[in-house]
């Protein structure tokens, strides 16, 4: 399958490099200034796109302290937190997305966001985002699904907890409602995620599966997750981004720093380089490499008449000569004029 998505002119499938994205979440730790700074470092590292998510405490939960609003996780990096706190802490200001969205495009980045209900699609849709994304947690919420399809751009939907069978009503949601072009990102729901859950071959068999591009929104720590996916077939990949971890935010744990988004960047590209095709002997570029082959040759004078023997001919550098596969065929043999020690040894002077 080659289903190209074209995403305000950068064109996303196997032919194309992989496409990354640095999500910025809430590691602007509720300062426009750092947001900007972000975008600044995302574009010098040298991703294609930024993405922010659009949603306030009180579209996403109730501001209510008890223990079903209460993040419980003894694992999670929030926990302790109430939802509500949490997402007050982490959501983007939706009147800083204008000049968030004009400082990426003076800087040559896509813009777009995560929106987490339907109004936050009705505002994204005045800003005019050239797709959308779906965060794994909301993967199964129809109807934000069915309102995002109906724009008809591009839509990015994160894996995350769903079943192949809830992927499956998601997708058929999204297509009954218009969408054409569907990405989806292979991830993993914890934070950080570890590589031994990431199981990145699903990433072929989604793609073969759900008959549309695949990537990975990885929260893994480091770039040898995200070059690995490549090789499986990711054509985009998201990672969390701030400019540095101590500086703190609620998602800077397992945030990419600018060097390591940079290292991604260059890594997965060469890595999508390096896939080629299916091929076996030499490549044009290996060509003056054959001499460095062993061959048969002479490593003695011998006389018209001798025979050829271990102690006359042995294969050495360069391929001039027979391949030494016929070395047993020709001992014992005469030859045929006299020659010289250094003469590569070929059939008519047997």
């Amino acid at each position: 399958m080659n289903n190209e998505i074209n995403i305000a002119g950068r064109m996303i499938g196997e032919n194309h490099k992989p496409f990354i994205i640095a999500e910025m979440s809430g590691n602007h730790n509720q300062s426009l200034e750092k947001a900007l700074q972000i975008v600044e470092a995302a574009a010098e590292a040298g991703v294609d796109a930024l993405k922010l998510q659009t949603y306030t405490a009180d579209t996403m939960t109730l501001d209510v302290d008890n223990s079903d609003f209460m993040i419980d996780n003894p694992e999670s990096l929030w926990k302790g937190q109430t939802y509500h706190n949490l997402y007050k802490k982490a959501y983007t200001p939706w009147e800083w997305h204008k000049e968030i969205f004009e400082r990426c495009h003076q800087l040559g980045l896509i813009a777009f966001s995560s929106p987490f209900d339907e109004t936050a699609v009705d505002f994204l849709e005045t800003l005019d985002v050239p797709c959308y994304k779906i965060a794994s947690f909301e993967n199964t919420d129809i109807p934000l699904i069915q309102k995002v399809a109906k724009t008809g751009k591009p839509i990015i939907i994160s894996t995350g907890l769903a079943t192949a069978g809830e992927l499956d009503d998601t997708l058929k949601a999204a297509r009954d409602a218009g969408a054409k072009d569907i990405i989806l990102l292979k991830c993993t729901s914890t934070y950080p995620a570890s590589p031994d859950n990431s199981n990145l071959l699903t990433i072929p068999h989604m793609k073969d599966l759900f008959q549309c591009e695949v990537g990975l929104s990885d929260h893994t720590m480091g770039i040898g997750v995200g070059v690995a996916s490549v090789v499986l077939g990711a054509t985009v990949i998201e990672k969390h981004f701030t400019i540095s971890r101590s500086s703190g935010g609620t998602d800077a744990a397992f945030s990419m720093e600018p060097d390591e988004m940079k290292a991604l960047v260059l890594e997965t590209e060469r890595a999508w380089k390096s896939l080629g095709k299916i091929s076996y002997g030499p490549t044009k570029d290996e060509l003056p490499s054959l001499k460095d082959r062993r061959s048969l040759y002479i490593i003695k004078d011998i006389e018209e008449g001798e025979l050829f023997t271990k102690d006359n001919i042995r294969p050495i550098r360069p391929g001039y000569g027979l391949p030494p596969k016929h070395l047993q065929t020709i001992l014992g043999k005469k030859a045929k004029s006299s020659l010289k020690k250094g003469t590569p040894l070929q059939w008519d002077l047997l």
